[in-house]
C-alpha cells in the first residue's frame, strides 16, 4: 500500500504561482509513474500532468501546457507540480496519483493509489 500526501495548495491571485508537492510512503517510489489530476466543483476529475519513472517523459493536458511543470525527486519520494500564470479556471482540488504501470497515463483508471487532494483557489 502506498500513501500519498499532497501539500502546497492555497489561495493565489490570477497570474501568480504555486508549487504542489506529493510525498509517497514507499521506498519503491522510483518504480511508479506519477500523475496530477484536478477536480473543480460539479465537474469530472481531469488529467493535468504525468511523468514516467523509467524515461522521465512528461505529459500535460492542453489546458496547462506551457504553464505547469511536473518533476520528481526519487531520492525524496516526492513529485512536484509547478504552476505558473495561474488562471481562475485552474481553481480545483488537485490530486496526485501513482501508477505501477500503464500505457496511457492520462486516464485516472491507470493509477493504483491516490492522495487526499489539496485545494487550489485562484482569484481573478
Amino acid at each position: 500500500q502506498v500513501q500519498l500526501v499532497e501539500s502546497g495548495g492555497g489561495l493565489v491571485q490570477a497570474g501568480g504561482s504555486l508549487r504542489l508537492s506529493c510525498v509517497a510512503s514507499t521506498h519503491t517510489f522510483g518504480t511508479y509513474a506519477m500523475g496530477w489530476f484536478r477536480q473543480a466543483p460539479k465537474k469530472e476529475r481531469d488529467f493535468v500532468a504525468a511523468i514516467r519513472w523509467s524515461t522521465g517523459t512528461e505529459y500535460y493536458s492542453d489546458s496547462v501546457k506551457g504553464r505547469f511543470t511536473i518533476s520528481r525527486d526519487n531520492a525524496k519520494d516526492t513529485v512536484y507540480l509547478q504552476m505558473n500564470a495561474l488562471k481562475s479556471e485552474d481553481t480545483a482540488v488537485y490530486y496526485c496519483a501513482a501508477s505501477s504501470g500503464a500505457f496511457d497515463l492520462t486516464y485516472d483508471s491507470a493509477y493504483n493509489y491516490w492522495g487526499q487532494g489539496t485545494q487550489v483557489t485562484v482569484s481573478s
